[in-house]
């Protein structure tokens, strides 16, 4: 099954990290959150992405070429062009690198890949949260109810730190507190290519658009994630999601890391085989 993951947004919250990079590469524990992303469907066996480009486009699509090039340790015969790398961990992932435009919308994003995703049921993500939903309970819930579209409801981590008093005493301080209630659309949806017909153009809000369309028509179905889930949308955000990752409290790494041996590049002829 196939995964869409809008990346293209300016990230005009995060002004201290985008201004020199697209939000999705903003690294946590030296990683751009992209990564964990996909690491994350990987993890669940879902690794065919479709990554809706725009804004700094060329720094996603330098950083996958720049994984499967320069990763690892290198020998390099200078005389016949040829690069040995190895002690690398590579990634069985086939990843489509989709420029959708600068200033497209969400829907927009989606609907300019609906050629390569008219074919069957796929997934989609927002380039900027991570959680530790279970995909796969995921899309057997979408299955089950045979709606167009499935979005992972998550209730979301309030932004300040919760009093509980006992007369004027704090009688217990959480620092982030899950919010009591409301959902909100997390992300992680599973869409049927029927959602296709509720997209228009380039301008198409996915949200304000598409979804609230298919929620008026009985189309749009909840799964509700009582789980971790959390947006980069500020530097507070990140700074967050960091110190979680260096305390090994990363409630979103459900992998495990592989490392396997190495392969050889022919630069003469842009064939790569295996070493």
């Amino acid at each position: 099954m196939k995964t869409v993951i809008l990346a293209g947004g300016m990230g005009t919250r995060l002004q201290e990290e985008t201004v020199v990079r697209p939000k999705p590469m903003v690294e946590i524990g030296g990683k751009p959150i992209l990564w964990h992303i996909m690491k994350h469907y990987a993890h669940h066996g879902f690794q065919e992405f479709f990554v809706g480009l725009g804004y700094k486009g060329e720094f996603i699509k330098r950083y996958f070429l720049d994984c499967y090039t320069l990763d690892g340790s290198l020998s390099i015969n200078l005389a016949n062009g040829t690069l040995d790398s190895y002690g690398k961990s590579r990634e069985p992932w086939l990843v489509h690198l989709m420029d959708t435009g600068v200033s497209t919308n969400t829907g927009g994003r989606l609907k300019a890949m609906e050629s390569c995703l008219s074919d069957g049921t796929f997934l989609l993500t927002y380039g900027d949260g991570v959680s530790n939903v279970d995909l796969s309970k995921l899309v057997e819930f979408h299955r089950s109810h045979g709606r167009i579209a499935t979005v992972s409801a998550v209730r979301p981590p309030a932004r300040f730190g919760g009093l509980i008093f006992d007369g004027d005493l704090v009688s217990r301080f959480t620092e982030k507190p899950q919010a009591g209630e409301g959902w909100i659309n997390g992300g992680f949806m599973c869409l049927e290519p029927e959602i296709f017909e509720y997209l228009d153009d380039a301008q198409t809000s996915l949200e304000s658009h598409a979804l609230e369309r298919l929620a008026a028509a009985g189309q749009l179905a909840a799964y509700r994630h009582e789980g971790f889930w959390q947006c980069m949308d500020t530097i507070r955000d990140k700074t967050y999601l960091e110190q979680l990752w260096a305390s090994d409290l990363a409630e979103w790494k459900v992998w495990t890391e592989d490392c396997d041996g190495g392969h050889v590049i022919n630069f003469n002829n842009s064939r790569r085989k295996a070493a």
